[in-house]
């Protein structure tokens, strides 16, 4: 039938060609569905199933990854509130000790991977660090390492005589 209609659209003046475009538009959903279903066969097909399968746990992987990645980094959101943490150190591979920032009081604690115990109250608190000091300090550090192998003769900003 499409071979039909394609003939008799060159055969036409410009007023039926519009309605045979428009018949040939609207059958040719239904010819790419009979070939959709020709190609549900290929599920029997091992080279698709696998395909599919890896395909699959390629999907699967990344989500394990960016799972791993989050509790990696500690995505956490923002600091908010009364409670912050002014200072932290490792003191083993899944201990740490922390001072804990409520209100005007700071806390000593330590945490570990089965629980937190409070360890102290600080009579004399500890200065908060600011971000934009120890960011600072970052980029102070990556300028001196920078302008050292730009110019091996710079030792902290001075030129070796």
């Amino acid at each position: 039938m499409l071979l039909v209609k394609s003939k008799e659209l060159k055969s036409s003046d410009k007023n039926t060609s519009f309605k045979t475009w428009g018949y040939v538009a609207f059958v040719t959903p239904f010819l790419t569905s009979q070939t959709a279903f020709a190609e549900t066969d290929s599920l029997s097909n091992p080279a698709s199933v696998v395909s599919i399968f890896l395909s699959l746990l390629l999907v699967i992987g990344v989500v394990f990854m960016l799972a791993y990645l989050a509790r990696r980094f500690n995505v956490t959101p923002g600091q908010g509130g009364q409670m912050k943490v002014v200072a932290s150190m490792m003191a083993g591979t899944k201990e740490r000790v922390m001072v804990l920032q409520v209100g005007d009081e700071q806390h000593l604690i330590g945490v570990t991977a089965h629980n937190i115990n409070h360890l102290a109250k600080l009579e004399t608190p500890l200065a908060a660090a600011t971000p934009a000091a120890s960011g600072a300090q970052f980029k102070d550090k990556l300028t001196q390492a920078l302008a050292s192998k730009m110019n091996p003769n710079l030792t902290n900003g001075k030129e070796k005589q």
